[in-house]
């Protein structure tokens, strides 16, 4: 699933460099050098393409519903600090919201509106009108894993994480040719993401860098 690779908005505030520092590039959960104040790994759970999280904040959330041929996979997103939990999750919600969009040819969906800024929603229609005009879906497995997340000196949510889309490809609509994502290192992807809080409660994602072969697995 090539595509993915290709980075988004590329401006990240310097808390998200600083984190960056802190986590390092490796993708190893138990490794201390990824151990970062204000960050928990979360409990080792994984959840398979969920659908939008109950919410106890009275906060009205789009369902995100993926295609049963594809699904996307988060490991360890869970934190004890339920203010960072918040965050692991609307930044979860908005990266499904990109892979629905791509599923169902609807670059303007709903959901991705609700969990972008408006200049990542730019950012974003870019990436997913790159399938949409090569008549384009996603097939296979992508696993996000390994996230780091606090809250910078200035409120904003900083989360960091990785994805694996080795598993993952591209389907035509109209000819069935599946290409498949190569078996690289460049294929499994570090997203570095910032989001601010809205008046109404919702962590949209105002800023996202994606690094090529930022993570190991």
């Amino acid at each position: 699933m090539n595509r993915p690779a290709r980075p988004l908005a590329a401006v990240l505030t310097a808390s998200a460099a600083l984190l960056l520092t802190a986590c390092g590039s490796g993708g190893d959960d138990d490794s201390s050098s990824d151990k970062i104040k204000g960050a928990d790994g979360g409990g080792g759970k994984t959840s398979a393409s969920p659908s939008a999280p109950a919410s106890s904040d009275g906060i009205k959330r789009p369902e995100i519903t993926l295609s049963s041929a594809f699904r996307a996979d988060f490991k360890n997103w869970t934190n004890s600090d339920p203010k960072l939990q918040v965050i692991l999750n609307d930044g979860r919600e908005q990266l499904r919201a990109k892979y629905a969009a791509v599923i169902d040819s609807e670059p303007n969906s709903e959901a991705l509106t609700f969990y972008s800024s408006e200049a990542t929603q730019v950012s974003a229609r870019k990436w997913i009108n790159q399938f949409v005009d090569d008549d384009d879906s996603i097939i296979g497995k992508v696993t996000a894993f390994n996230p780091k997340v606090l809250i910078s000196d200035n409120g904003s949510g900083i989360l960091f994480y990785c994805v694996d889309e080795r598993q993952a490809s591209t389907k035509n609509r109209k000819t069935g040719k599946i290409v498949k994502t190569p078996d690289k290192p460049e294929s499994v992807l570090q997203y570095r993401t910032r989001l601010d809080k809205t008046s109404q409660g919702v962590w949209k994602t105002t800023s996202v860098n994606v690094a090529a072969g930022g993570c190991s697995r």
